[in-house]
């Protein structure tokens, strides 16, 4: 008789206790390495899903920008990220002229504008706005075909379900981000100044001078690379958690928050780990008193 025979019989308790920790401990693990290989069988899939699914891609599109039932009415995910990006612009100039009005320094309000807007403040609300919206729905979608066996019904009929639901998802989402991100950085960046100029009278030339002078190209070509990034990140975290969802609504439920839940996480993350590799040695502005 084994050792490990001789403790399970003599200790059940403790080895119960150790199986229920060890597997605790490695689930983590466990469920990286799925949401991993997944990644590689969505990213692989996206050839077959350009060359036999068209279709299908251009109806996400339409659906990821423009939304379907009661979020079309109000204009879908373009109106939302445009509400969202110029609440937080507006949020910024608010705070920004509270900040600098302590030490003297009101007219540097553009200067914030260009600085924050771009770096930190439109790439995360966005990403934040594209998982509550975009991301959600789409697990909550995959979930249910799954529960249903819709997605078993696919793979009997011979169709990649991974290419169809998955990739064709992860191309409408990086594709829809672009024109949606510009129209969220346009309003994040018209906010502020209307804020400033309009309710607070500072002069528009003074705005606009700080503004131009520290607002720079490659700061807002990085930015879009950064929300393309996060989109990446949040349509294959939900569809996996949709894709991979079980025990009924209930679990469908779970899946929508669990995948809300490491959108909310992974987006900031993805913004860290971009400025400190794009801005932690050299942060590209010059800025003297």
């Amino acid at each position: 008789m084994s050792t490990a025979a001789v403790l399970r019989g003599r200790f059940p308790r403790i080895s119960a206790t150790v199986r229920r920790y060890g597997g605790a401990a490695t689930r983590p693990l466990d469920e990286a390495g799925k949401l991993g290989w997944f990644t590689v069988i969505g990213v692989r899939d996206m050839w077959w899903a350009l060359t036999r699914y068209r279709t299908e891609i251009l109806r996400l599109i339409a659906e990821v920008g423009m939304g379907t039932g009661a979020m079309a009415v109000v204009g879908g995910t373009a109106v939302i990220i445009a509400f969202v990006t110029m609440s937080a612009g507006s949020l910024v100039a608010i705070q920004g002229l509270a900040s600098l009005g302590h030490i003297g320094l009101e007219t540097l309000l553009g200067f914030l504008s260009a600085f924050i807007n771009v770096r930190l403040v439109a790439p995360i609300v966005t990403g934040i706005a594209l998982a509550a919206t975009v991301g959600a729905g789409a697990t909550a979608e995959l979930g249910a075909m799954r529960i249903s066996e819709e997605i078993d019904a696919l793979e009997v009929m011979g169709v990649k379900s991974t290419a169809y639901l998955v990739s064709t998802r992860m191309l409408a989402g990086l594709v829809v981000i672009i024109p949606l991100y510009a129209i969220g950085l346009i309003l994040s960046f018209l906010s502020p100044q209307i804020v400033t100029t309009f309710l607070y009278g500072q002069t528009s030339g003074t705005y606009e001078h700080y503004f131009r002078t520290f607002l720079r190209p490659n700061d807002v070509f990085w930015s879009f690379v950064e929300v393309i990034m996060i989109a990446a990140v949040v349509m294959l975290s939900h569809c996996y958690y949709g894709y991979n969802a079980s025990g009924g609504p209930v679990g469908v439920g779970e899946g929508v928050g669990r995948s809300m839940r490491f959108s909310l996480v992974s987006t900031p993350v993805v913004i860290l780990l971009a400025e400190m590799a794009l801005y932690g040695v050299n942060p590209n502005f010059n800025f003297t008193v």
